[in-house]
């Protein structure tokens, strides 16, 4: 397991993909859309990890309702695996609590699946692997 990337909520892409930019010192290089999730995002590379930028596409998504609750800023840390199915095993018999059990198409050409915050100590954690 690796930390994949930071999932960060935020108001206005163009505005956090600007504030990021010079932040890093680097464009990002890949700007996605996830319909199903209603969300647009834009990744940044920082050595092996990520910054994932997420912003709401519609006010029923999860980012749009994350953001009306909390507001900006971390919303997920994300585990790049190599076998998700067997970590989603391993870590039911662990007691962790998952959103849904079965894995999705995410951004960034990953399959991803959402462990409770309730179980984590209040943080959503991703798991992700790369689609075969």
């Amino acid at each position: 397991m690796k930390i994949e990337h930071l999932g960060i909520a935020v108001n206005t892409l163009s505005a956090s993909d600007d504030l990021f930019s010079r932040l890093l010192g680097k464009k990002n290089y890949k700007q996605e859309s996830v319909e199903r999730e209603g969300v647009t995002t834009s990744f940044y590379e920082l050595g092996e990890s990520k910054i994932e930028l997420l912003e709401a596409r519609n006010p029923e998504s999860p980012i749009a309702k994350y953001l009306d609750k909390k507001g900006e800023g971390i919303h997920h840390i994300a585990f790049g695996v190599e076998d998700i199915d067997s970590e989603i095993k391993r870590l039911k018999k662990e007691g962790f609590q998952f959103i849904s059990e079965e894995p999705k198409e995410g951004a960034d050409n990953k399959i991803v699946v959402f462990l409770h915050p309730k179980s984590t100590n209040g943080v959503l954690i991703e798991l992700c692997q790369e689609k075969p």
